[in-house]
């Protein structure tokens, strides 16, 4: 497919790293990832680009391999984007983490939790906080 008025038949795609839509092209045609460095910066991409190409197998992918990346320097940024995305399974395991006291004080005294709680996602952390305050009522 030619677009019209583009240089030599070139056609730009916004907001999407060249490197992730090179990935995001080879899943779409073999159904496989390659081994990637940074896979947890990778995969939180993937997801990004999956959710809007509605690549749902994709997305599950990434879901899942991120769920492997949760420690308390990721948790506030896979947190976000797992409620953003509508990521159930996610954000379900970065509650489980931060359900773990070590875990949510060793992140409560990092810098990611303020930016979090004012400027990303304040009726998330509502939930965290209910979720936490009422065992079970998160499923």
């Amino acid at each position: 497919m030619k677009e019209g008025g583009t240089a030599a038949g070139a056609v730009h795609i916004e907001d999407i790293e060249p490197r992730v839509f090179k990935v995001l092209l080879r899943f779409m045609y073999t159904d496989s990832l390659p081994e990637m460095e940074e896979e947890d910066v990778m995969c939180q991409h993937l997801l990004v680009a999956a959710d809007r190409y509605n690549l749902e197998r994709l997305k599950l992918i990434c879901e899942e391999k991120l769920c492997r990346h949760i420690s308390v320097g990721t948790v506030w940024n896979i947190l976000p984007l797992a409620d953003q995305h509508h990521c159930d399974g996610l954000t379900k395991a970065c509650f489980d983490f931060l359900g773990s006291l070590a875990n949510l004080s060793a992140v409560v005294a990092s810098d990611g939790f303020k930016h979090l709680c004012e400027d990303v996602a304040p009726l998330l952390m509502e939930e965290l906080v209910v979720t936490l305050a009422l065992p079970g009522s998160h499923a």
